[in-house]
């Protein structure tokens, strides 16, 4: 019979781990000022993923097959493409990036 709740029991804590991840990167997109990382995203962003994926680029963000599957891999991406483009962008200038990418295209804090 034990055998039979610790499966369960993981999925709980994997599920409440997860959960908590979450929650810890969506208070800290409640601090981004998604303004400002809309200008940093069309001045430093679209057109490099305009180049990519056509149109205005956002299609990277909406399409089928994206890397992106939660708020800790979107604010690590976000990091990632400001590191290849040589960026030099603050924390805080990454977290507005990734909290106007989060606001407007991927929604995780639902």
């Amino acid at each position: 019979m034990l055998s039979d709740i610790t499966p369960l029991r993981n999925c709980i804590f994997c599920a409440l781990l997860a959960y908590g991840f979450n929650a810890q990167a969506d208070e800290l997109f409640a601090k981004a000022d998604t303004n400002a990382g809309k200008a940093l995203h069309s001045q430093h962003c679209i057109r490099c993923h305009a180049s990519s994926f056509g149109g205005d680029g956002s299609a990277i963000y909406t399409r089928e097959n994206t890397i992106v599957k939660s708020s800790k891999g979107l604010l690590e991406q976000v990091r990632n493409c400001s590191t290849m483009l040589g960026l030099k962008w603050f924390d805080d200038e990454e977290l507005n990036v990734a909290g106007y990418l989060n606001q407007n295209y991927y929604k995780f804090d639902h």
